[in-house]
């Protein structure tokens, strides 16, 4: 029998711990906020379906996002035991620099319809985290403005080779005269994928005004008040920015691109020169053959080619081919700190995160942006030292088994 008692005043009181109420909604929901994924549910409560989409959603019926996320599920760690890491160092040296955790910021577009903070905000997050950060071509804030955003840390540009090629030379020259100290020579896109998310909110540049759009904004006029009161969009390339987002990409972008423009760009730009949108081993293996810096593994988060491979897969095989010549890299279903130190220890020097960025955005601006990196440094830190690793560099494939759920049907010979 349990021997009971009248109850103690003290004792119960000394038990209720009254939380003091934060009066800043910002604040408040942003710390409620554990994962990316609390994040993106904010987001989405905030943000107009339009911009929510063109933020969320990816290309046709969206496999090589799901795809890609997947992959990161399917991860199965190793720890090791008994291997005390009390501390944890997140520092790697990535193209000539040095960067506080082994992620940075990627280049978006249209980036202030998520939030009007824009670009403004993710660099200066990355600038008190001291991570890269970097700007899209069709970003929304000018290579300048991006720079004294982060004037101390490491700024990088995505570059898309256009039709009109001054266009994009004229842009290499910028970022390089701003001290950008690496490029993202981009090869994806040499079309815009199909994405269907966009073309039935009827998004386009600038926002057009309908009765679903009306409708959609009566629960959210915080996000109409900051976007018709903060300056008009302003884009790094494109000098008209009317029509949908895939017409604008269309008829910025030039399905001839080759390698000989990338040796243009080479001879313009005097720093490291990745190429974004590698989705093989034989590119990659040429590609470092022609002497760029970095490869970075992606299918532009799915938004590009629809069944694409994913990344995260082509990692282990780039890495083991390529990995002592040049930085590998990777991107495109990133939500956890899990993720990211998966790819480490299957050979990725570093990894980019877009989506995570941007739903902290638009949940909270540039304290969202702060809260989202917060929780992936969390994460990582989190996951080393259950590992039973102190640095990155003590991470290894031993540590990850990738799950298979597609098997490739074997070609006839």
């Amino acid at each position: 029998m349990v021997e009971r008692q009248v109850p103690r005043p003290t004792e119960v009181f000394e038990l209720l711990k009254l939380k003091r109420p934060d009066l800043n909604a910002r604040r408040r929901r942003l710390s409620a906020a554990l994962t990316i994924a609390d994040l993106r549910a904010i987001a989405k409560r905030r943000t107009p379906a339009a911009a929510f989409d063109y933020t969320d959603g990816a290309a046709e019926s969206e496999l090589s996002l799901s795809r890609a996320r997947q992959a990161f599920e399917d991860v199965e760690f190793h720890p090791d035991v008994l291997r005390p890491a009390e501390d944890v160092d997140t520092g790697v040296h990535v193209l000539g620099g040095h960067s506080a955790l082994p992620f940075g910021i990627a280049p978006t577009g249209f980036t202030r319809l998520m939030q009007t903070e824009g670009e403004t905000a993710g660099a200066g997050a990355a600038a008190a985290a001291g991570i890269p950060f970097t700007l899209s071509t069709l970003g929304t804030t000018s290579i300048e403005a991006v720079k004294a955003a982060n004037p101390a840390g490491r700024n990088w540009f995505q570059l898309y080779v256009m039709r009109d090629r001054e266009i994009s030379y004229e842009l290499t020259r910028r970022a390089a005269a701003a001290g950008f100290d690496t490029l993202f020579f981009t090869v994806d896109t040499p079309v815009a994928g199909a994405r269907l998310r966009d073309k039935r909110n009827g998004f386009s540049i600038p926002p057009q005004i309908s009765l679903k759009t009306i409708a959609n904004a009566i629960p959210r006029p915080w996000w109409w008040v900051d976007f018709l009161t903060t300056p008009k969009l302003e884009f790094a390339s494109l000098t008209t920015t009317g029509g949908t987002v895939g017409e604008l990409l269309d008829a910025a972008m030039d399905p001839t691109i080759s390698y000989a423009d990338l040796e243009v760009i080479r001879k313009i730009w005097p720093g490291k020169i990745v190429v974004k949108g590698v989705q093989n081993l034989p590119d990659a293996v040429r590609l470092v053959e022609a002497g760029v810096d970095g490869i970075l593994l992606s299918n532009h988060g799915g938004r590009q080619l629809d069944r694409a491979p994913v990344p995260f897969h082509l990692l282990p095989a780039v890495a083991r081919e390529v990995g002592q010549d040049a930085a590998v890299m990777v991107d495109t279903g990133i939500m956890n700190g899990a993720d990211i130190v998966a790819s480490v220890a299957l050979g990725a020097d570093f990894t980019l995160v877009g989506r995570a960025y941007l739903y902290g955005l638009m949940a909270g601006g540039r304290a969202g942006v702060d809260r989202a990196i917060a929780i992936l440094r969390e994460e990582i830190e989190r996951t080393m030292k259950l590992l039973g690793v102190s640095s990155l560099e003590e991470l290894e494939p031993r540590h990850v088994t990738q799950l298979t759920r597609l098997v490739p049907v074997p070609q006839p010979s």
